[in-house]
């Protein structure tokens, strides 16, 4: 008899213990997530993104820094070769010429370290601001373009007066330009104070001979 209930308090033991198990088991339940690690590898893919996106703006505005300095040219010193001659470029004179008819020479050389071109064949001539003191030219002449540089030089002839009589006014000075829009014209002292009337001028040339104004 003793043996039977011992078998069958063996048995329920045993039974208490499997149910006691099964129990603590189902009461821990699934591990929670945050707590394996198991989210990790969305954060770390969000923390990438995130890298990458300040990676690439960052790239943007280096790219875009190193694009505006590459659009910046060096300047450079032209030195003033190969240009069109502006008057202020030019040392102007003016000579009384005699003969074989008595005029005005004007002698033009461009100034040290400058080398530029008379494009411009005829100077631009005027004595005073009134439309009645402008040279008109005459067309003797007549080398296109002339460079000047070093001691080279180009010739002009001005006739001041090429009306007879009394008529005209005196002046002192004349104005002289390579072109007619050049803002810097140079006012020139004469030799004398010519009487000025109906005044004209040649084109430029290399030739002095080339240069003796006359109405034709």
């Amino acid at each position: 008899m003793r043996s039977r209930l011992a078998t069958r308090s063996a048995r329920l033991v045993l039974a208490a213990a499997v149910v006691t198990a099964l129990a603590a088991t189902t009461a821990c339940g699934p591990e929670d997530p945050s707590e394996t690690g198991a989210a990790a590898p969305s954060t770390s893919t969000s923390s990438s993104a995130s890298a990458s996106a300040e990676g690439t703006e960052s790239g943007d505005n280096g790219g875009s820094e190193a694009g505006k300095g590459g659009t910046e040219a060096p300047t450079g010193d032209k030195s003033g070769y190969g240009q069109s001659c502006g008057t202020n470029d030019l040392d102007l004179t003016v000579t009384w010429e005699a003969q074989p008819i008595s005029h005005y020479l004007v002698t033009a050389k461009a100034k040290s370290g400058i080398t530029c071109y008379l494009d411009v064949n005829t100077p631009s001539v005027s004595f005073g601001s009134g439309a009645d003191g402008v040279a008109s030219p005459v067309g003797q002449g007549g080398e296109d373009p002339i460079k000047l540089s070093g001691s080279s030089v180009a010739y002009a002839g001005i006739d001041a007066k090429t009306t007879e009589g009394e008529g005209g006014k005196k002046f002192e000075n004349v104005i002289i330009a390579t072109s007619e829009d050049d803002p810097n014209p140079a006012e020139v002292e004469l030799p004398d104070a010519p009487t000025v009337d109906k005044p004209i001028v040649t084109n430029w040339s290399t030739k002095r001979n080339e240069v003796i104004p006359r109405i034709v």
